[in-house]
């Protein structure tokens, strides 16, 4: 998403956002959203784990299954 921007256009959105929010502003923006993209990551990590497990626990009655 981010690749085709490059250096220029990162730099006119630095400088957007220094002049909508102010310089004071900028860092409480920068840390929330951070700790909004970690919950986020924590959260699709989670998800991801019991869909994993699901699956294995489906994998392992359909083993015990062929097995009787």
């Amino acid at each position: 998403m981010f690749a085709n921007i490059g250096v220029p256009g990162l730099v006119l959105i630095v400088i957007l956002a220094l002049i909508i929010f102010g310089p004071n502003k900028l860092p409480q923006i920068g840390k929330a959203a951070g700790q909004s993209l970690k919950e986020f990551k924590k959260s699709t990590r989670a998800l991801t784990q019991d869909v994993k497990d699901e699956s294995d626990e489906v994998k392992s009655i359909i083993k015990e299954e062929k097995m009787s």
